[in-house]
């Protein structure tokens, strides 16, 4: 019986079939860790995390700068308010001119109508009816042929209608204005939005022991600050002890009648108690805000921004201060930081982006930054730009 040939396939030596599945999960995986060691061979190295110390310089910075924002956002509301009160006043007069130029023509009308009626076209009546009444007030003939009243009221027609003419320019004039003022608004506002959001960005980034670190830092400050102020308050409780010691010495000696050591006052106002008094009230108020929150662009009463603030207190003396701190630091007279008197205003920061209310002892009452309330701190906790005393 002839041998029966095989139908069989020869096994593979190594006893794995080339088509099992297992072949095919191998060379995968082998796939991606060859693509993955490319990848990682031409990625840029990556950047070392910011240190704590890096993150409050940032942050500070960015709140800086969200504060000279929220100043351009306070002088562009400003503008934008004045411009709209503004473009609302010259609507009004070029609706008076409209209705005084109506009331002319309907006069130029009347003459003509009367004309009609009588059977022949006046030169009033030609001047309603022209395409171009200027070339008809021009030409001296035709006014030669008017009567005194048709004279009068041509006249008043053209007055009338110089006048709209030149409010309805102004009115596009002023128009323009303010939608430039509400751009440069909507620009300021995006600005403090991006710095903030920018620095919360940075501190949501932080671990719980990197915020620690922070708090500390910050702690640190504050006490530098607070060891500043400390040192002030002890140089005016000294001045203000020989300045007693002089009262006491002239007190004692014989009156010449020269008015020699009338008063020893600075010469800003403050030797006849006037600007003690105004400042009394400003810090009575400001004391009452405290605990408010800052909200940049805000004037109260339930929330300020520091000059919003300054601006409010300051109106309780009947003193009323410019809105931002670039022109409240123009509005009073100039002190140093040696010679400083509660009620004074003290600016911050080279771009003035910044001010608080001088309460004495080297300390003030200000609204802080987004996130803080309006509180008590030294002026040393930021550099100080320079003083003012606004009466």
């Amino acid at each position: 019986m002839p041998a029966l040939a095989s139908h069989r396939k020869p096994r593979s030596r190594s006893g794995v079939r080339t088509n099992s599945p297992a072949v095919g999960i191998t060379t995968a995986a082998l796939a991606s860790v060859t693509l993955l060691s490319t990848q990682s061979a031409n990625a840029a190295p990556t950047e070392p995390a910011p240190s704590v110390e890096e993150v409050q310089k940032k942050v500070d910075d960015l709140y800086r700068q969200a504060g000279v924002a929220t100043q351009q956002y306070n002088k562009a509301k400003e503008a934008t308010e004045k411009q709209r009160r503004t473009v609302g006043r010259v609507l009004d007069e070029v609706a008076k001119r409209a209705d005084k130029l109506n009331e002319a023509r309907r006069t130029l009308g009347s003459y003509a109508a009367a004309q009609y009626r009588e059977g022949a076209v006046s030169p009033a009546a030609a001047l309603m009816f022209a395409d171009s009444p200027q070339t008809y007030f021009d030409q001296t003939q035709l006014m030669e042929r008017l009567t005194d009243r048709q004279r009068g009221a041509v006249t008043d027609f053209q007055s009338q209608q110089a006048a709209a003419a030149k409010k309805r320019a102004q009115a596009a004039k002023s128009l323009e204005s303010l939608t430039a003022s509400q751009a440069s608004l909507r620009t300021s506002k995006q600005n403090v939005q991006q710095k903030l959001g920018a620095a919360r960005t940075l501190l949501s980034r932080l671990t719980a022991q990197e915020k620690a670190r922070l708090a500390a830092l910050e702690r640190e400050k504050e006490a530098e600050a607070r060891r500043k102020a400390t040192a002030k308050a002890e140089a005016e409780a000294r001045a203000k002890a020989e300045a007693d010691r002089l009262r006491e010495e002239q007190a004692q000696r014989p009156s010449t009648g020269t008015g020699a050591g009338a008063g020893t006052g600075t010469g800003s106002g403050t030797s006849d108690g006037t600007y003690a008094t105004k400042a009394a009230k400003v810090l009575a108020f400001a004391r009452t805000q405290i605990g408010k929150p800052y909200v940049w662009g805000a004037t109260g009463p339930s929330s300020y921004d520091c000059s919003g603030l300054t601006q409010a207190a300051w109106k309780e003396a009947g003193v009323e201060l410019p809105r931002t701190t670039w022109d409240q630091v123009k509005a009073g007279t100039r002190v140093a930081t040696e010679d400083l008197l509660p009620g004074d205003l003290v600016f911050f920061y080279d771009d003035i982006s910044h001010v608080g209310i001088y309460i004495g002892d080297g300390m003030m009452i200000h609204a802080p930054k987004p996130g803080a309330n309006v509180r008590e701190e030294s002026i040393y906790y930021m550099p100080i730009y320079g003083s003012v005393r606004p009466a």
